[in-house]
């Protein structure tokens, strides 16, 4: 199989038992690419702050959704070992947001990721770089590692 290929079907793989991302926020994976993810996500009244902006919580969920996507898109089940955000501008109730996530380094068995993310109209709002470690096993059984 090929890599871009096996990257899809870890993403679909993993996203369909992902409650928190899925069912719960209500996210969207929009595509799983070796050593890259792309996840929209609606902003709704739940997630509001006390300033009736978006929670800064749930926005790092969905750059931290993201990073979980691209860092396991090799078949290589990884976890965070730790994340930083950076916060750039508010977002608004029914902003939908979009996270890119990127492979910057992988050696050995950790990797580091940068998120992306930007609201519908193309405005970046947060960035957030994630480190990533493998957990030494596949994602999926039986898959070969890309």
């Amino acid at each position: 199989m090929d890599a871009r290929a096996l990257a899809a079907r870890v993403g679909a793989s993993l996203f369909a038992v992902d409650r928190a991302s899925k069912d719960l926020l209500k996210m969207e994976l929009v595509c799983c690419e070796p050593g890259r993810a792309v996840m929209r996500m609606e902003v709704r009244e739940p997630m509001l702050n006390g300033h009736q902006i978006c929670h800064g919580g749930l926005i790092f969920a969905l750059a931290d959704s993201t990073f979980a996507f691209a860092c396991n898109s090799r078949n290589l089940a990884s976890v965070a070992a730790g994340a930083s955000i950076e916060f750039l501008q508010p977002v608004q109730l029914g902003d939908v947001l979009s996270c890119e996530g990127v492979e910057q380094v992988l050696q050995g068995r950790h990797g580091v990721y940068d998120m992306k993310v930007s609201n519908q109209r193309g405005e970046t709002v947060a960035m957030f770089r994630g480190k990533s470690a493998q957990l030494r096993r596949a994602v999926l059984p039986g898959g070969d590692a890309q």
